[in-house]
């Protein structure tokens, strides 16, 4: 095979290798390059034209961080016959750009010369933008947590040197003040174990019958009884709506969540309005193949849930990043993981969360929950 022309896929690899999300870059016997994709192109900036049929050191003249050469150190074709190839690490292409390499030797027996090296690049950016993430994470709960624990520290220091002092008026509100630190801290950890759970796809459902009607009304008599106006809530709700099977603990989180935004960061009315919907999977479908049987129609209903309060909304430059990490809008306060949260969560239920801006003026969060029937009452 002419070097320059490279690897026909059909014949010796079986697919393309322009279809691969990695960069791959494969260096002949001879160490000349047969193979230079589409992927390697973009990483390393260097054509695929320009680099097949060259030396592999000068298509891809990698070093190390400490500004050796890669290949001299290396040796793919020299060396011991029982080496099969390089782990992965971070070298660096000519202007500084980190990139992660790893390399196979391939031979035609265990101790025979090497036929091919197979080299696989990697951008690093996405992972540098998840450790920029879990750094920003870490950092910003340190910072949550301090509060808290210093306010829960300094009072029962205090109380414990000098009990005697204090009234019992004096007293009553300290320790009512480390218990409400408690429960931030509590939260605290409770977020971070749910963040934890849907980056890793593990957060459990415990479906249950949920009368999600009843369940907003709790959060609305909670306001009420803490001091909020029973004239700032509107609840409606639509029937007849349809048996929610879902995890009641982490809706009571969903609605805690938009709720509390409404209240804190909204103005005027805060409207729930709780109705029957179409299942979130069967919302695209036309009419006709909506229109099925009563059972089945049965089986794709969904409830859902829009919070809408009256005050500024969401800037239409923000709605996009609202369900982000981190994201507190104008105001700021929190970790900025409550909605973010809300997000795993109602996904976890098969279900869709959108925001916008109510008719109000406000924002407006609509969730969307289908049934979710356990199979065995089907």
């Amino acid at each position: 095979m002419d070097p320059g022309a490279g690897i026909d896929p059909g014949a010796e690899l079986g697919i393309d290798p322009d279809d691969l999300p990695d960069g791959l870059v494969v260096a002949d016997e001879h160490g000349r390059v047969v193979c230079f994709n589409a992927a390697a192109a973009r990483i390393t900036a260097v054509p695929a034209s320009e680099a097949l049929g060259r030396r592999l050191e000068s298509a891809l003249p990698l070093e190390d961080l400490e500004g050796r050469r890669w290949w001299q150190l290396t040796e793919p074709y020299g060396g011991l016959a029982i080496r099969n190839g390089q782990p992965e690490r971070n070298l660096l292409l000519p202007g500084g750009r980190e990139v992660l390499v790893s390399a196979r030797y391939v031979r035609t027996n265990p101790a025979g010369p090497v036929r091919r090296v197979v080299v696989s690049l990697r951008d690093t950016e996405a992972r540098r933008r998840t450790e920029r993430s879990h750094a920003e994470l870490i950092a910003t709960v340190a910072h949550e947590l301090r509060s808290p624990l210093t306010s829960v520290k300094g009072f029962t220091a205090t109380l414990l040197a000098k009990w005697e002092r204090f009234t019992d008026d004096q007293k009553k509100l300290m320790l009512e003040t480390v218990d409400a630190d408690a429960n931030r801290v509590t939260r605290l950890i409770a977020e971070l174990l749910d963040i934890s759970r849907i980056d890793s796809g593990r957060l459990e459902v415990r479906r249950q019958p949920v009368d999600i009607g009843a369940a907003v009304g709790r959060h609305i008599q909670a306001y009420v009884a803490s001091g909020q106006s029973a004239d700032r809530f509107l609840l409606r709700i639509e029937q007849p709506l349809p048996a929610l099977w879902a995890d009641p603990d982490k809706i009571d989180q969903v609605l805690s969540n938009l709720l509390e935004n409404a209240v804190r960061h909204g103005e005027g009315t805060v409207t729930i309005d709780v109705a029957p919907s179409a299942s979130p999977r069967e919302r695209g479908d036309d009419e006709s193949t909506a229109s099925t049987a009563t059972a089945a129609s049965a089986a794709n209903a969904a409830t859902s849930v829009t919070v809408s309060d009256e005050g500024t909304g969401i800037p239409e430059e923000s709605m996009n990043r609202v369900f982000t990490r981190f994201w507190r809008g104008s105001k700021r306060g929190g970790t900025g993981l409550g909605l973010y949260i809300v997000k795993g969560i109602v996904e976890a239920h098969g279900g869709t969360i959108t925001v916008g801006r109510a008719p109000g003026g406000g924002a407006e969060f609509r969730f969307t929950l289908p049934v979710g029937t356990p199979a065995y009452l089907l």
